[in-house]
């Protein structure tokens, strides 16, 4: 299996050093020295990592035969590719490889249908997972425990939790709506003391829907 793990930026300095977008959550393990790469376009590589270092927060690389700034500046925009055991998992539990994860099927956690996991979008502030619905149309869904809280590779599904209007807008409509109807306000403000318990049921019910 071939995984992108970085894409090769601008030369940095004059002795063949370049600075790499990194696309892994394992830069240690596939972006360490003595680590060979292969290249998109495949005419660049592979390439051997010969050191590695940290600057001004972005990651300077140094290849092997990269001698000088015009051989590093050559590099520029060649995507770095690592050959990855398909049956390897992170070292963290709550981690996956995108080709994990891509494929998937997507169901709410009744079991009700979504659709597929088509790709992994990452961001700095964090992972967005987007789904293709049966009708054809996509949604990004946030990759974080409260809305994702389940990743069953062995039965190959992904249930989510999402809050509404995430998978259908017209559910966010229907529930803002509600919310400003000032007849609702009006028989809040006049409900029974008994009654008001109800309301604060209600509000418990949201709170443990969003902390799931």
């Amino acid at each position: 299996m071939q995984l992108v793990v970085g894409r090769i930026g601008r030369a940095h300095g004059i002795r063949g050093d370049v600075s790499v977008e990194v696309r892994t959550d394992e830069p240690e393990l596939r972006l360490g020295p003595g680590a060979v790469l292969l290249t998109d376009p495949a005419s660049a590589g592979p390439l051997t990592i010969e050191s590695g270092r940290v600057h001004s927060g972005r990651l300077l690389l140094r290849f092997v035969g990269v001698k000088d700034r015009n051989a590093a500046e050559a590099l520029r925009g060649t995507l770095l590719i690592s050959e990855v055991d398909p049956e390897e998992r992170p070292e963290d539990p709550e981690e996956y490889y995108d080709h994990q994860l891509i494929g998937l099927d997507v169901v709410l956690l009744d079991g009700t249908p979504v659709g597929e996991l088509t790709e992994v979008v990452h961001l700095p502030y964090q992972d967005l997972l987007t789904v293709k619905k049966a009708d054809g149309t996509e949604v990004l869904v946030p990759f974080v425990s409260q809305i994702v809280p389940t990743i069953d590779l062995e039965n190959q599904r992904a249930v989510i939790t999402p809050p509404a209007g995430l998978i259908d807008p017209e559910q966010a409509e229907v529930a803002g709506a509600a919310a400003e109807d000032p007849a609702e306000e009006s028989t809040e403000a006049s409900a029974a003391p008994g009654e008001v318990g109800g309301a604060g049921e209600s509000g418990d019910s949201a709170k443990s829907g969003e902390s799931a």
